[in-house]
């Protein structure tokens, strides 16, 4: 089982749309997926029309209550998230196991819940690195945050990697001092538009970069996705396909490089 946090500083550059994207594509190739939403806004649950109320990720928080898993498509399970999920973080302020309850349920739950059937778990993030940010991390092999071209991309980028630094200092077991936040981090730049100088501008300053994914083309096809027709059911329709075939050459490419880092991390 491989699992992998998306995660932002600040929103509005595709997280959730690429989280959906990734699952979706490994669920394509036969591999079971199990994504948990745990941002509040929800975004990743109402993708697959589902607004539930009880029985979601913020209980993992509290400790009280049952977690619904619910088969949403073929080859994929969801963990709702709930709109409440910043009540049970803010309980969990002066706690000294608040950024491991999740770790904690996935160690409870593993036989009971059979979560050694998924081969990969896609978490959702809110865009903040609070407690359930803190909390996906710490089980996360790998960490992907989307890259926009924009004024503060950098400034987002930066931020990001200082904070996950210190994190990794805070969490360290003792008397080794190892730390216990092992997931490897990568930038994954998002809504590329190739005729912009901001699109152009960072492409060329992330290529000297190390941890730098390939990149997501802007589309109007993600505005048209939808539960019964996603991306990937629309690269795998031919008609689709020919009429874009430069876009889902690249998101393909990317799509590619993403699965295989995952799988090496």
């Amino acid at each position: 089982m491989k699992l992998v946090s998306f995660v932002a500083i600040k929103g509005g550059v595709g997280k959730t749309t690429l989280a959906l994207l990734t699952g979706q594509y490994l669920a394509q190739k036969g591999n079971k997926v199990l994504f948990i939403d745990l941002d509040h806004q929800c975004n990743l649950s109402h993708f697959y029309n589902i607004y539930q109320d009880s029985q979601t990720v913020s209980n993992i928080f509290t400790g009280i209550g049952d977690v619904s898993i619910l088969s949403i498509a073929p080859n994929i399970d969801l963990i709702p998230g709930s709109m409440r999920l910043d009540e049970a973080e803010r309980k969990l302020e002066t706690n000294p196991n608040q950024n491991m309850r999740l770790y904690d349920w996935l160690d409870d739950n593993y036989d009971s819940r059979n979560l050694e059937q998924y081969d990969f778990v896609i978490i959702d993030c809110r865009p903040d690195f609070g407690i359930a940010t803190r909390n996906a991390i710490a089980v996360s092999h790998t960490i992907f945050s989307p890259i926009t071209p924009s004024d503060f991309a950098f400034e987002a980028k930066e931020n990001l990697e200082i904070r996950l630094e210190q994190y990794r200092q805070t969490e360290i077991i003792h008397p080794s001092r190892e730390s216990l936040i092992t997931a490897k981090l990568f930038f994954l730049p998002n809504m590329i538009k190739h005729n912009t100088a901001k699109s152009k501008e960072l492409l060329e300053v992330l290529q000297s970069e190390e941890g730098i994914v390939h990149y997501i083309p802007q589309k109007e096809l993600f505005n048209r996705a939808s539960q019964d027709n996603t991306i990937i059911d629309m690269m795998n329709d031919s008609v689709t396909r020919n009429v874009n075939r430069g876009f889902f050459f690249t998101l393909e490419e990317t799509l590619e490089q993403v699965e295989s880092i995952i799988q090496q991390s």
